[in-house]
């Protein structure tokens, strides 16, 4: 007889079948769209917000999506489905299918009460009143020009603190000048006179010293010149046995589609980066700065924008879930 522990333990491997295949599409296309709908389910919605400060904490955070959650928003706009149809190979037809039976299945678990996680994006459950309540989840920042850029905290400046403390101190200890070096005025002036003549013949003595230098090394410079000259004259080359010319073929890196691995606003940490890849066996390769002033390296470029899905996945897998598809022309 099977247990309900049994019951439970199937469902939740179904459930977590179901939803690595489908966050992992919505997860890459919120990079790039501000809208991606689940038909017959429901939206996730982006907004963009500016960088924030948290006073309390006194924690910088840089510009960054909002992940939202709209269930009016139905009907099928199709960007799913293309977006599988794409990536797996499959007819449009049948990648819509394969959506709408997942959607059947989502539904079915939060009718049951099951709390529905998508990966990096947030939980959906049903409220006592049946709407669909959704809680975002931090995950990786979606506003593909903030990459690299990661949240920071800096103790607050007691710079008014300070000051009060000084003029505490000035009224409890003034400063008083004496007779004695009242009377010593007259000396100062003198000493800043001869400080002045100092200084002024010691420039003219150096305006002259580098002049003679300068005439100097140009009569030097003549005389290795026509040296030079005379030596290039006299000689003679002759290669009896030429080497044979040899053609090498070097694999230029093309296409529109490019693997991003980082862009780091310091190009010494970008020439690290693209070291490190290049040490572990990829083909990676700087693409310049982006309009932030931020350097960027690739894994690689592809021309097909399957080639380029492939390889994401592979090293998101393998290396680094936090790389990204980049689609732009290089010339």
């Amino acid at each position: 007889m099977i247990t309900p522990f049994e019951i439970f333990k199937w469902k939740l491997k179904i459930f977590n079948f179901v939803f690595m295949q489908i966050d992992a599409y919505i997860s890459d296309l919120l990079y790039r769209y501000e809208c991606v709908i689940i038909p017959d389910f429901g939206a996730f919605l982006t907004r963009a917000v500016s960088a924030q400060i948290d006073e309390s904490s006194q924690a910088f955070y840089p510009p960054h999506k909002v992940v939202s959650f709209n269930e009016q928003l139905k009907d099928n706009d199709g960007l799913l489905a293309q977006y599988i149809a794409s990536v797996e190979k499959l007819p449009y037809e049948l990648a819509l299918q394969k959506v709408i039976k997942q959607t059947k299945s989502l539904k079915s678990f939060l009718a049951q009460g099951e709390i529905l996680s998508f990966k990096n994006i947030g939980e959906v459950e049903l409220t006592p009143d049946g709407n669909m309540k959704f809680s975002p989840v931090k995950g990786p920042n979606y506003l593909t020009t903030s990459f690299g850029l990661a949240s920071f905290k800096s103790p607050e400046i007691t710079r008014e603190a300070y000051q009060k403390e000084v003029e505490t101190l000035e009224a409890s200890a003034p400063i008083a000048f004496t007779a004695e070096r009242r009377k010593s005025r007259s000396f100062l002036k003198y000493a800043a006179v001869a400080v002045v003549a100092l200084t002024m013949g010691g420039y003219l003595a150096s305006n002259y010293y580098l002049d003679k230098i300068e005439e100097h090394n140009i009569m030097a410079e003549q005389q290795a010149q026509q040296q030079l000259e005379s030596r290039i004259q006299e000689a003679t080359f002759v290669i009896d046995n030429p080497l044979p010319a040899i053609t090498l073929e070097v694999d230029r890196q093309t296409g529109n589609y490019h693997v991003v691995a980082g862009a780091f606003r310091i190009e010494a940490n970008c020439d690290k980066k693209l070291s490190e890849l290049q040490d572990l066996g990829y083909s990676a390769r700087r693409i310049g700065t982006n309009k932030y002033g931020l350097h960027q390296v690739v894994y690689g470029s592809f021309e097909t924008r399957a080639e380029a899905q492939k390889e994401l996945y592979r090293i998101r897998k393998s290396h680094n879930r936090d790389a990204w598809l980049l689609i732009q022309d290089l010339d």
